[in-house]
């Protein structure tokens, strides 16, 4: 396993990570398979594991919580908070009020007494981010988090809360984690350059694409029953958009370049998250311990710059494929009446 610094930290981190959004109900309620693969990517070589208030509501960080006792030490630990816990109103965003009641929930869930990367989920556009990085500091200074992260932010609102940490005496954000993969470029733009300007670490979220870059998914075929497209609503399955049908197509060429490179489309996908310089760490969500191994390979796969640049022509450098697929866009863009007079 390869290990990278987090940015200017002076941590190591593996190349791959453990994300473990799909630990718990919302993906495997099987707790023993759960802690299985926690204990095989440990013994692979992860050394990080991330997860979130949010997955499965609380349950996900239960499952690594238990599952890493006894290795504590040997795990960076990364959680996040932001996303609704609950009915009641404040129990999410990024506020003073919630952040704190947040990090002591996620403490005791995941029964540890520091938190080693703390992260905003998304950004909270309603919270002044001073009042945010105000609270996470404060977190730092009493040793119940060790760093702060922030999570799909953009690259201007990455240099604002540097610029607003520089002046108001906050500790600043050390990582982002943004979406990136062969068909979610969007990153190369702008956020990995300005991660790389203020020496953030970056651990980059769906390499697969959820599930596109696997090659399960195929024209005219139904997902299979295990996929995730098979466990959501009916209807969200759909190939006439144009995204999904640029990304079928794509599937077919890309194939065929893993195959010349020696790799299956899992490996390619991989190693190409990897091969960017600003990427620090590839975040991994198995859902199954099967997943999980047929993901280990890809680090030991290098691409070629020939085998680069063969992918840059079936997708171009910055660019992502589908609307769909940004996770973040601004309320301007979102709310027609901010557009209008």
């Amino acid at each position: 396993m390869e290990y990278r610094y987090l940015g200017r930290t002076g941590v190591q981190v593996s190349a791959l990570c453990l994300g473990a959004m799909s630990l718990g109900p919302m993906g495997n309620d099987d707790v023993q398979e759960c802690t299985s693969i926690v204990h095989r990517a440990l013994d692979a070589g992860v050394n990080m594991i991330d997860t979130a208030d949010v997955y499965s509501g609380g349950r996900s960080e239960e499952i690594v919580g238990a599952a890493i006792a006894g290795r504590r030490d040997d795990v960076v630990l990364a959680t996040k908070f932001f996303n609704p816990m609950g009915r009641e109103r404040n129990r999410r965003g990024a506020s003073r009020r919630w952040i704190v009641q947040a990090c002591e929930d996620s403490l005791r869930r995941l029964n540890v007494d520091h938190i080693d990367l703390y992260q905003v989920h998304r950004h909270d556009e309603d919270t002044d981010l001073d009042e945010t990085l105000s609270a996470l500091s404060d977190l730092v200074r009493s040793g119940k988090v060790r760093m702060i992260g922030s999570s799909t932010f953009s690259a201007e609102t990455i240099v604002e809360a540097q610029w607003a940490a520089d002046r108001r005496g906050h500790v600043p954000f050390r990582t982002e984690q943004p979406p990136y993969s062969i068909f979610v470029r969007g990153a190369e733009r702008d956020v990995f350059p300005t991660c790389q300007r203020y020496g953030m670490g970056t651990l980059v979220w769906s390499p697969l694409n959820g599930g596109w870059l696997t090659g399960k998914y195929r024209d005219g075929e139904e997902p299979a029953a295990d996929s995730r497209f098979a466990r959501v609503p009916r209807g969200a399955w759909r190939t006439d958009s144009p995204g999904a049908r640029r990304k079928l197509d794509a599937v077919a060429e890309l194939e065929v370049i893993a195959r010349d490179a020696g790799t299956d489309l899992i490996g390619l996908s991989l190693a190409f998250a990897m091969r960017h310089p600003a990427v620090t760490s590839v975040i991994l969500g198995p859902r199954t311990m099967g997943q999980l191994e047929s993901q280990f390979p890809a680090s030991e796969v290098v691409l070629s710059d020939e085998t680069l640049d063969r992918i840059d022509k079936v997708v171009a450098p910055g660019t992502t494929i589908s609307r769909g697929d940004l996770a973040f866009e601004p309320r301007a863009v979102r709310d027609a009446r901010l557009r209008r007079r």
